[in-house]
């Protein structure tokens, strides 16, 4: 499958998740690098900053697609190990996140998670470890 074609595919998988309600828009997805942004809108604090739990699930989200592109087809992707730096507040447009793997093997892969704010100023740091294992069968 293309990298069009798979940016494509879980914009339109996420009907009804987390992601489709936080806005969260696939913009790049291969193994090696994932890029989706949000709006910040709709997704801050009572402060009216960017909340710190939207920049993780951000961050989780990509680094989640990455390591499940690299599990490769009948397997899956679990989160293991995820952690944030937060470095600046962002009140108004998009937060991007650039996740660059930094280990893929056959049973763990690592992502370093950028997120941007529109100015291209880092807005948070994150890391994702995700455990690739044979997906689960479903229940009859």
């Amino acid at each position: 499958m293309s990298d069009p074609e798979m940016v494509e595919l879980f914009n339109t998988m996420n009907a009804g998740t987390l992601v489709e309600r936080m806005g969260i828009e696939f913009l790049e997805a291969s193994p090696q690098r994932v890029v989706a942004r949000m709006p910040v809108e709709g997704n801050t604090q009572p402060y009216g900053l960017l909340h710190g739990g939207a920049s993780v699930v951000l961050a989780e989200t990509v680094g989640s697609v990455g390591s499940a592109l690299q599990a490769g087809e009948g397997r899956a992707a679990v989160g293991l190990d995820i952690n944030a730096t937060h470095h600046r507040g962002v009140r108004s447009g998009f937060v991007t996140a650039t996740a660059t793997a930094i280990s893929l093997g056959r049973t763990v892969a690592s992502y370093d998670v950028a997120i941007t704010d529109d100015e291209g100023r880092r807005v948070c740091t994150s890391r994702i470890t995700c455990m690739l294992r044979d997906a689960p069968t479903k229940a009859q």
